[in-house]
């Protein structure tokens, strides 16, 4: 007998649907499991059906939380069944036992990965069945693609680093979630702050970045600075023929110790020299350059790419996202996998390409149009199979919306899929940019020059008419610039001072903080870690972010004032209460990269943990030296029917990524 392992429900069940479509009889539905009519069986882990050990699992005595008995360092890691699946892990027990062959059936991902294997170790699988298994992949859950993933299983000892770094991701939050939040909730007891400060490997980096945010916009002073613009023509005195155009100042190295950081002149005195030197004058074309250049397609989307067109465009949270993606993806079966971290696809999904826009040209969508002018001939940068891992970016599968009730979500999130899947098969945009440079009085100026040669898949991304007509007046500006030559001199008809201030940094947003998460590297202090990330950049993994960050949220460190989220007075005096380390996303953004690392083969287990360990240990340390006089004062008021905070580790410091 076979045994397929899937993750959830829905897949068994279109696992089940492929396997039994050519069979005489058809297969008997059970609650725990599929029976098939030639004796193979299909079955689900329900999600997660094994959880970490909590730290009274090993030791009775560590249900009391105390300084002395911290780190708590498992030597032996133990799993143990969460009760509400603990029946569906005696079906599985049974079944593994029976079974000649097993077939590992997780979603395509590191999380994936690792929920069957972990099943398979903790039912204790021999040797000789363990090495046979075989790694079913599927990101789509119509039939025709679920079978050709039936015909292309791989051998699961593949996936082994996979796993192995979704193992020490797991152990890894559970080192530093049990030990800190023990230790910094302690800590805080004894200044009066009587309930838990939940610290996380992610979630306490992420509120940081907000808290340090919303501090750098309340101490924010705005400085005036000076821009210096030239008006040309290309006779001193222009007649009705004659284009004038602008070009701005570039401050000399001279003139750095009168500028920020950012090249901007803060002496008014000096700007108005510029102005009052210049006008009149000749200019002298020191050089001009048209290059042709393109643009080539957007690739398609991975799940926090998608968060953040979603979050920019309709407003939407990235918990709210994925949510619609897991609908579109087992209710409708309309995208492929949603919780994938690679933007690129397989050269074998090219193949489904012409019958999916077709697909979507019969469409009732908005999308019907944008499909029948596609042009399947096209081959974008997008297909690559270097860049595909255990997963493909998220794109249209070949199942038509016309049937489907799609609510507004829905339908928003399905339409940005689309149209991201279908710029693939529209040609590159092209445009001329003309760079030009132009000497006044010793002074250099310059400006830039761009016209549109073919909008190609931009045409699929019309601007608002308020963004149209700000454009087509910048353009008409930009395009201005006369046909000249090198050396050529022309006339400053005048100098211009332009006043503007320096603007705080901006609140952040849904689309905002997940940029910040998946470009951390910006926000990373030490230079050596930056450069590490910048291959590897990311806190925290496509699959988690949106529950992190919902996490901040529910446990009131977080809270949203309109599209802002902003940190709550208890989520700020956290951050000012712990170590710096433990609020900075260097460290933990440097352990991504590594499990990152273990997954390609390029780390191992023990080169992640172990540095892990001695850090814990560290904070553990220091924990007793921190102050937590900042935090108010808070009396413990436990739920009914939950033990206080100091008899049990809270589930939540748990929680993936947290």
């Amino acid at each position: 007998m076979k045994l397929y392992i899937a993750e959830k429900p829905s897949l068994g069940r279109a696992i089940a649907a492929a396997l039994s479509h050519n069979l005489a009889k058809p297969h008997k539905n059970h609650k725990t499991h599929i029976e098939l009519a030639n004796g193979d069986v299909v079955s689900w882990c329900v999600g997660h059906i094994l959880a970490q050990a909590d730290p009274e699992d090993y030791d009775d005595a560590l249900k009391k939380w105390s300084m002395e008995t911290l780190p708590i360092v498992p030597q032996q890691w133990q799993l143990k069944p969460i009760a509400r699946t603990r029946a569906q892990l005696t079906v599985l027990r049974k079944l593994v036992k029976q079974a000649d062959e097993i077939i590992h059936a997780g979603d395509p991902d590191r999380e994936g990965q690792l929920l069957v294997d972990e099943v398979i170790e903790y039912l204790k699988v021999s040797k000789t069945k363990k090495s046979n298994i075989k790694r079913l992949l599927i990101s789509d859950l119509n039939l025709p693609a679920v079978k050709r993933s039936l015909m292309t299983l791989k051998n699961n000892s593949e996936f082994v680093p996979l796993s192995i770094s979704a193992l020490a991701r797991s152990r890894a939050d559970w080192l530093y979630g049990i030990n800190l939040t023990r230790a910094y909730t302690l800590q805080g007891q004894k200044q009066g702050f009587n309930s838990v400060l939940s610290v996380g490997r992610v979630q306490t980096p992420l509120l940081g970045l907000v808290v340090r945010r919303e501090q750098e916009i309340n101490e924010f002073v705005s400085k005036p600075f000076y821009q210096v613009l030239a008006h040309l023509s290309v006779n001193k005195v222009p007649d009705h023929d004659d284009k004038t155009f602008t070009v701005k100042w570039q401050p000399s190295d001279a003139c750095q110790q009168y500028c920020d950081d950012e090249g901007r002149v803060l002496v008014k005195a000096l700007a108005m020299n510029v102005v009052t030197r210049i006008t009149n004058q000749d200019a002298i074309v020191e050089s001009i350059n048209t290059e042709d250049k393109q643009q080539a397609q957007p690739l398609p989307f991975n799940l926090s790419s998608l968060q953040i067109a979603a979050a920019k465009q309709f407003s939407m949270n990235a918990k709210l996202v994925l949510d619609v993606c897991q609908a579109l993806y087992e209710k409708h079966k309309l995208i492929t996998y949603p919780r994938s971290d690679c933007r690129y696809l397989p050269k074998e999904q090219l193949k489904q390409a012409p019958a999916i826009i077709d697909l979507l040209s019969q469409t009732n969508l908005p999308c019907a149009q944008q499909a029948k002018n596609a042009d399947k001939n096209i081959k974008s940068k997008a297909w690559n199979d270097k860049k595909i891992t255990a997963h493909h970016a998220i794109v249209p599968t070949e199942k038509s919306p016309n049937n489907s009730q799609l609510n507004p979500f829905e339908k928003n999130i399905y339409l940005l899929i689309v149209r991201q899947y279908l710029v693939q098969f529209y040609p590159v945009y092209l445009y001329q940019q003309t760079t030009l440079t132009v000497r006044i009085a010793k002074g250099l100026f310059n400006t830039n020059a761009k016209m549109e040669r073919q909008l190609g898949w931009r045409i699929l991304f019309p601007i608002k008419k308020e963004q149209k007509d700000k454009k087509e007046q910048n353009e008409s500006q930009e395009n201005a610039l006369p046909r000249l030559a090198q050396g050529q001199v022309l006339h400053c008809q005048q100098g211009e001072l332009v006043e503007k201030h320096t603007s705080p940094p901006e609140s952040f947003t849904d689309a905002t903080l997940l940029s910040a998460m998946t470009g951390i590297a910006r926000f990373v202090c030490d230079p050596s870690i930056k450069k590490v990330l910048r291959d590897t950049d990311g806190l925290g993994t496509d699959a988690t972010r949106a529950g992190i960050i919902d996490l901040l949220f529910k446990r009131n460190f977080l809270q949203r004032n309109g599209k802002k989220i902003v940190a709550t007075e208890i989520g700020i005096a956290l951050v000012n209460a712990l170590p710096t380390m433990a609020t900075l996303p260097d460290m933990t953004a440097q352990w991504e990269a590594v499990l990152t690392a273990i997954s390609e083969k390029k780390a191992s287990y023990l080169n992640f943990m172990q540095p892990l360990i001695n850090t814990v240990t560290e904070m553990v340390t220091g924990a007793s030296q921190q102050s937590f006089t900042g935090l108010p004062k808070v009396a413990f008021k436990p739920k009914r029917g939950k033990r206080k905070f100091n008899k049990k580790t809270p589930r939540a410091t748990k929680t993936a990524n947290g």
